[in-house]
């Protein structure tokens, strides 16, 4: 083999020099079915609201949510997580266990529309329906009472399996939150509900958007029980805890920031593995394409395919049914 100077002659750049052979040689692709699109449900609306800070996303109508569940299941989707926001809030999130509260009905909405051809999630927290927008029960102090909230759990996936959900998201980041929702279904007839834990949810300024698209009551943070963005190891004492108390699946949120938790729990686990591309990371591209600084579609599944690479099996993110459609053109 030739060389000149140093170079040896091994020219890796001969597997990039057309798009067939990129595409022949890629390590890592992406399929609409490893994509769940997150929905928000308004109560009591007629018309979809748009969520300001985050273009495209809006707040459902029932009518608007059966309709984009069912273009999600013709696209190929893997799931849908479910969102509720309802028109009266108070301390304990009663809208939350409430059997007609809108979580359930929209659950109820989607099932009737696609069955089990799109895996039906809901997210399993309080803060979309307290007055003070924290995710438990807040004690006289104005502490979230993990215990407290804990039974508040564990009546929400009851309700929520009942209504006929495939999957529940536990994301308040209570300790011991995973035992108490398993053994809220299995006893009340729902073992074959699966939990998708929030692992590693980090209290992070990237949910900013998130919290209009809700309306968010917030008070104060949530850095006494969501993650410290500078600690990585923690992320595996969660992840150690949720799989012994029997997580089916185990998340990492946000994605982008946190690629290097993405890995590390990949890495350690033989359970199924997602990333939630946040509403800030959504809010970042769309803003940035709009004002001409970026090629949106590129960044697109350019930071898609970086928490694929990082392990994730499957991805949450508001641009799901986007991407599917441009997946199954073959773009």
């Amino acid at each position: 083999m030739s060389e000149h100077g140093s170079f040896n002659g091994m020219r890796p750049r001969r597997l990039r020099t057309t798009p067939a052979m990129r595409r022949l040689v890629s390590e890592h692709r992406l399929h609409p079915a490893e994509l769940i699109l997150p929905a928000f449900v308004r109560e009591g609306i007629s018309e979809p609201v748009p969520v300001s800070s985050m273009p495209g996303v809006v707040q459902h109508t029932r009518d608007t949510l059966r309709k984009a569940a069912a273009e999600a299941a013709a696209a190929g989707l893997g799931g849908i997580m479910l969102f509720g926001v309802p028109r009266e809030k108070d301390a304990i999130g009663s809208a939350g266990t409430d059997p007609d509260g809108i979580l359930q009905v929209a659950v109820r909405d989607v099932k009737a529309e696609v069955g089990d051809d799109l895996v039906v999630m809901s997210d399993l927290c309080l803060d979309e329906f307290t007055d003070h927008g924290h995710c438990g029960v807040v004690d006289e102090r104005g502490r979230v009472d993990n215990d407290a909230t804990l039974e508040r759990y564990a009546e929400m996936a009851r309700v929520q399996a009942d209504a006929g959900v495939h999957v529940v998201g536990p994301s308040g980041m209570m300790d011991g939150q995973v035992r108490v929702v398993r053994e809220a279904l299995d006893g009340a007839g729902h073992q074959d509900v699966s939990i998708l834990a929030y692992t590693a949810k980090y209290a992070s300024a990237f949910y900013g958007p998130f919290r209009e698209a809700v309306d968010s009551s917030l008070q104060g943070d949530r850095k006494t029980y969501q993650q410290d963005p500078a600690n990585a190891r923690e992320s595996m004492r969660e992840l150690a805890l949720d799989l012994d108390e029997g997580a089916d699946m185990v998340m990492v949120k946000p994605a982008l920031p946190y690629l290097d938790v993405l890995r590390l729990v990949a890495d350690a686990v033989d359970v199924p593995v997602a990333a939630y591309q946040v509403s800030g990371e959504y809010a970042m591209v769309e803003a940035a394409a709009e004002r001409g600084w970026i090629e949106r579609d590129r960044i697109i599944m350019e930071t898609l395919t970086g928490a694929k690479r990082a392990g994730a099996n499957m991805i949450l993110t508001y641009w799901a049914a986007e991407v599917a459609q441009r997946l199954n053109r073959g773009e």
